[in-house]
């Protein structure tokens, strides 16, 4: 079993459902990242999303684009990235992370020497926005996702309200860790769910899968992620963390400012979820 899927095991014997916050790697500064990964677990998270700083981040609105820009003129790479991971490993080998990213850097890098890169600095999962789970076979790796696999990785894809029924299909067969179900039409950061459509969508996914089902998109308080929990196996979010280190710039003071805004919010989510 990977760390996602035996966080996952836990939970359920716990009764319990998971927070997933999402951070942008080197945002605002690189310097921020591992430390603020550790004080999220401390506030509940139960699985880290990393973002993968990217200059055409398409599934992202403007709060996470602007993160990812930050990232980017602070000199943040794709390798770094993922060597902050690495860094978090040397105090927590047990909180799985999982990079969510976009396939233009891992092509630069190549398939290969990417996902020893991910093996040997403790990365559990990979959420690529622009990899088709139809397209999973590389001429590179073979089949990409036995290759996640025999390092020990989760393939994780995401599911929407418009998903056809042959995409839908493929995301069932080909994904693993969790299915991640994009709780409303559009990008990060967008109106809040329609609850009722949300906890119609999860109950028919989870009727052909056993995969735990987490939702993300749109989720802002505790109160939006306790009535997407009632339903759900987890809770994504990341525009309503993210959003704190927009005005940050090279001010210390407004740096810990913000990361404290984020870990209020985080007890706030984690309380909201428990309270089921």
């Amino acid at each position: 079993m990977t760390r996602i899927s035996q966080t996952f095991a836990a939970l359920k014997q716990q009764n319990k459902k998971a927070l997933i916050p999402y951070i942008m790697a080197g945002d605002p500064t690189p310097s921020v990242t591992v430390d603020l990964m550790h004080r999220l677990v401390a506030h509940g998270a139960d699985v880290i999303e990393v973002g993968l700083p990217f200059s055409d981040p398409m599934a992202d609105g403007q709060t996470i684009a602007k993160a990812g820009e930050r990232a980017l003129a602070g000199g943040t790479s794709t390798r770094g990235a993922i060597e902050m991971v690495g860094q978090f490993r040397k105090t927590n080998t047990t909180t799985p992370v999982l990079l969510m990213g976009y396939l233009n850097p891992i092509e630069i890098i190549g398939y290969g020497e990417f996902l020893k890169l991910c093996q040997t600095n403790g990365v559990d999962g990979l959420l690529m926005v622009d990899l088709p789970p139809n397209e999973v076979v590389n001429n590179e790796t073979g089949d990409f996702t036995k290759a996640l696999t025999e390092h020990g990785m989760n393939q994780i894809f995401l599911l929407a309200p418009t998903t056809e029924p042959t995409r839908r299909k493929a995301v069932l067969e080909h994904g693993s860790g969790f299915i991640y179900y994009v709780s409303v039409k559009g990008v990060t950061g967008s109106n809040a769910p329609d609850i009722d459509d949300v906890g119609k969508q999860v109950r028919a996914i989870k009727a052909d899968t056993d995969l735990p089902v987490c939702v993300g998109f749109g989720i802002r308080d505790g109160k939006s992620a306790k009535a997407v929990a009632t339903c759900a196996d987890g809770v994504i979010v990341g525009s309503e963390l993210v959003r704190h280190f927009a005005d940050v710039g090279d001010d210390k003071d407004k740096l810990e400012l913000a990361i404290r805004q984020i870990l209020v919010k985080m007890d706030e989510l984690r309380q909201a979820i428990d309270e089921l």
